[in-house]
């Protein structure tokens, strides 16, 4: 529990109660600082979507017919966000006339989700996307903007929307007008940039080391900061939990790596997304004679098991089902995926942390052996330890099925979506690895499990792999699914 940011005894203070008495102080600070231009690099899970959100609330409420737009790095964390904002309106009582969510359809990428109060006001939250931030008069903020996919474009796109002093003035100069009152009304757009460090190769980084001389106000918060002014964690113990000391510095620490980029952008996971790729499939399909590869990530209690299950159809790789096993007991898992392991042609198994165990039961028990060419081992199961070397051999074979022509199919899921979307490419001292953060929705399992799913078909050839660009399936067995198979082209 947080410490409270007031005396608690209210008693004594003679100034009414309001919901900002529970920030923690450097929180308090951000929020006090009315700086037409704010920018703050702070620890991850230290509030800072939290601030942002309370501060265009609070303007909502003290400035009938505001507008504020926040872009986020993507959709759940513009939808989390517009959470927090909901929560603030009704801590400060403020009266919501309506909230919408603006998509093409279902489960597709979202467009744009705005709050409308009862006095005018408007908070608007988008995903980033330099073509739908244009075209807005507001007060900005960029949450987490070290993450957007196209800093650059979204900061053309979204500076001038400061910049029009009679945006959102109108009506109540109609109404001074009749009032018989002056009518010279304004007001001063503000822009708060807010985010973790992501690298250094970044218009954030730019903005923060430029800040004084572009007239920004200037705030950071590490976690030691944080845990000082009143945050309840134990950070030693979450540093030791992570268990990289690269992550530690940039995500808590506020100290950049070299670069990071993101693995698959939006645009990339669009393009392969159809309403014909599935999420879930009937267990017969297991009992057939198709193309099927699978790549599993094995949880227990912090993550969930995540199955996904490819079919290779011609020259595109299908998504048939993203298998998620939450907190289920390791025997009852071994019964599930056991028909998966069975069914598929090759599975590409994370033999890492909790996973070994059942590795090892799976290649004895199952009777599918193990695969292992370079022991003369040729099994249906890949036991595939993950390391900085083995992930820089992992992710660039799954990131290739995504670029043009594209050779994969995902389902339109928001879920699939982020978790493929959250995975970066961080470069510290010339080394490059692969990280993502730590949800509660896991540690972007599915991502690994696809990306083990591609391998086990990229793996599939018969006889060594002469060309890595190529690879040669052999021809379909007979089913209603099945065309004659093409060899199945890695790299465009």
């Amino acid at each position: 529990m947080a410490k409270s940011n007031r005396s608690q005894n209210n008693s004594k203070n003679s100034c009414p109660l309001s919901p900002l008495d529970l920030l923690l102080p450097y929180q308090s600070r951000w929020i006090n600082d009315q700086s037409r231009f704010k920018i703050g690099v702070q620890a991850r899970q230290t509030g800072k979507s939290f601030q942002t959100a309370a501060e265009a609330a609070r303007d909502a409420l003290t400035d009938p017919g505001t507008k504020w737009v926040c872009l986020s790095s993507g959709e759940r964390q513009s939808l989390e966000w517009m959470t927090k904002c909901k929560e603030w309106a009704s801590a400060f009582k403020l009266s919501i006339e309506n909230y919408a969510e603006d998509r093409m359809i279902g489960e597709a990428l979202l467009k744009v989700a705005e709050i409308s109060f009862v006095n005018g006001s408007r908070i608007i939250a988008i995903p980033a996307n330099p073509c739908t931030a244009r075209g807005y008069s507001a007060n900005v903020i960029l949450d987490e903007f070290a993450y957007h996919e196209d800093p650059d474009a979204i900061w053309a796109a979204m500076f001038p929307s400061l910049t029009n002093p009679l945006a959102g003035t109108f009506m109540q100069k109609v109404h001074a007008l009749y009032g018989g009152e002056p009518q010279k009304i304004r007001r001063e757009m503000k822009i708060r940039v807010v985010s973790t460090f992501n690298g250094r190769e970044n218009k954030f980084f730019q903005l923060w080391e430029k800040r004084k001389e572009n007239g920004y106000s200037g705030h950071i918060t590490t976690i030691y900061d944080a845990v000082k002014q009143g945050l309840e964690i134990d950070a030693e113990q979450i540093r030791m939990g992570l268990d990289d000391s690269d992550m530690w510095a940039q995500e808590y620490e506020c100290q950049p790596t070299d670069t990071s980029n993101v693995l698959l952008p939006y645009s990339l996971l669009q393009n392969a997304e159809t309403p014909e790729a599935t999420e879930v499939i009937e267990p017969e399909f297991f009992e057939t004679c198709r193309q099927i590869f699978c790549g599993i990530d094995f949880g227990r209690s912090n993550d969930p098991t995540i199955c996904w299950t490819l079919e290779l159809v011609g020259d595109i790789l299908w998504t048939r089902e993203v298998l998620v096993l939450r907190t289920m007991p390791t025997p009852e898992q071994h019964k599930i995926l056991e028909a998966r392991i069975k069914g598929s042609v090759r599975t590409c198994y994370d033999y890492t942390g909790p996973g070994i165990g059942f590795g090892d039961y799976a290649v004895t028990s199952f009777g599918v052996g193990e695969w292992k060419p370079d022991e003369h081992k040729f099994g249906r199961l890949e036991l595939f330890k993950f390391t900085p070397k083995s992930k820089r051999s992992l992710y660039p074979i799954l990131r290739r099925q995504f670029e043009t022509p594209c050779k994969i199919r995902i389902p339109i899921s928001r879920a699939v979506r982020e978790d493929l979307h959250s995975v970066q490419q961080v470069v510290t001292g010339g080394e490059y690895n692969y990280w993502a953060p730590r949800t509660k929705e896991g540690h972007s399992d599915r991502c690994t499990a696809l990306a083990l799913a591609v391998r086990a078909a990229w793996q599939c050839s018969s006889g060594a792999i002469r060309d890595p660009s190529v690879i040669h399936f052999g021809k379909a067995t007979s089913s209603r699914f099945h065309e004659q198979f093409k060899p199945m082209r890695l790299v465009s």
